[in-house]
């Protein structure tokens, strides 16, 4: 468990499991949000900042700053995943209208700001496309040393979720992961390797709406999310907060990982495993394994606590 808390910002697209994971960050005490960064992904940018104002509001936690960022991948063509997601990206519960909107500065200026005030480096999470990030590595190349770690969703080592070898996020924007892999700064890949095997159950879902306005909330984006397993829906972007509060049940592995930006692969994540290529070097450490029973315990756990949380937020 953290001892202290972590200053982070979180870059994220929800996108409903982007929605879960950041009623978690709200509510932990663990961590110091300094910055909330939307980017375009799961669904247009303007609906996935919109989506971080109305979970600040329902957490009572207006007191972090929210910034827009990127509208399209750097180089490609924008394509949402709003058949998974829904129109808005976050169906299923009505959140009431807005009161209060996002800051002046646009995501790059303000996760600048943001690093660059810090006493002590910063742990970036981002659970979208990496369009913001490499944009911020692009224009500020010197603030590499306010970044503590980048704790990423996204990618696989054993197979796609929107082509035989791609993630969706990776995807999405090809040329910003390939910036983030080839920054330098300490990765961790949380990735379709252990994405798909944390799952909540069908019956999970329909319990939790049982706990509080906060069960309920989160039952019903749970319901509309069309990403499903045999065995439940999965949550990925959940595992990132997952980690920074319990490494202990991830296993990783340390692998040079290359991002493919063009041809049948684009979007593929490769782990030089036979070190033909990386010539000993090293970029990211990758969950390769995650201990299921104990992720469902755990964020079963969370609900109430959330619950609680809302009603006593973080100050």
């Amino acid at each position: 468990m953290i001892m202290e808390k972590e200053a982070l910002i979180l870059d994220m697209d929800p996108g409903i499991d982007d929605a879960i994971a950041l009623s978690i960050a709200l509510t932990r005490p663990e961590f110091d949000l300094k910055l909330l960064t939307g980017v375009a992904g799961n669904v247009a940018v303007e609906k996935t900042t919109a989506n971080l104002l109305k979970l600040e509001e329902f957490f009572n936690r207006t007191d972090i700053p929210v910034a827009m960022g990127a509208k399209a991948p750097l180089k490609r063509e924008f394509k949402d995943a709003s058949y998974i997601h829904g129109e808005s990206g976050m169906p299923g519960y009505d959140f009431p209208e807005l009161k209060h909107q996002p800051i002046d500065d646009p995501a790059v200026e303000a996760m600048h700001q943001v690093l660059s005030d810090a006493a002590e480096p910063i742990t970036i999470v981002a659970t979208g496309s990496y369009t913001n990030v490499a944009l911020l590595l692009i224009k500020y190349p010197d603030i590499k040393s306010k970044i503590k770690r980048f704790i990423l969703m996204g990618g696989s080592l054993s197979g796609g979720n929107v082509s035989s070898v791609a993630e969706f996020n990776i995807f999405t924007d090809p040329d910003a992961a390939k910036i983030v892999y080839e920054s330098g700064i300490d990765i961790t890949m949380i990735g379709l390797d252990v994405t798909l095997k944390a799952l909540l159950s069908n019956q999970s879902i329909e319990n939790v709406a049982e706990i509080g306005e906060v069960g309920k909330m989160i039952s019903g984006v749970m319901t509309a999310y069309n990403d499903i397993e045999a065995a439940g829906k999965p949550m990925h972007d959940v595992n990132t907060i997952l980690f920074l509060l319990h490494p202990e049940f991830f296993t990783l592995e340390d692998h040079m990982v290359y991002v493919i930006t063009e041809g049948p692969a684009i979007g593929g994540t490769i782990a030089d495993t036979q070190d033909r290529w990386s010539n000993g070097k090293l970029n990211a450490h990758v969950a390769v394994d995650i201990n299921t029973k104990a992720f469902e315990d755990w964020f079963l756990a969370e609900i109430p606590h959330m619950n609680q949380m809302k009603d006593h937020p973080i100050k």
